[in-house]
Order: structure tokens, then sequence, then C-alpha cells
């Protein structure tokens, strides 16, 4: 039981973890778009 209750907890610690992970990648590809699109548009 309690094996499986650490388990838990470490696999709820790296997704949390991940999630912030995703969220950074989606801001630097949303910046890197924008930067894109302004050099288009000069």
């Amino acid at each position: 039981m309690m094996k499986t209750l650490a388990t838990c907890l470490a696999l709820c610690f790296a997704l949390a973890g991940c999630s912030n992970t995703v969220r950074g990648a989606g801001q630097d590809i949303q910046k890197a778009g924008n930067a894109i699109e302004n050099a288009v548009k000069k």
C-alpha cells in the first residue's frame, strides 16, 4: 500500500512539472510565430 502511494505521489509531481514545461514550450512557439509575423509585416 505504501509503495503504491509513493508511486502515485511521484507520478503526480512528475506530471505537474510536465505541464509547466509544455506551457513554456507553447509560449516560446507563440513568441517565435509573433516574431515571424512582425518580420513579414515590415
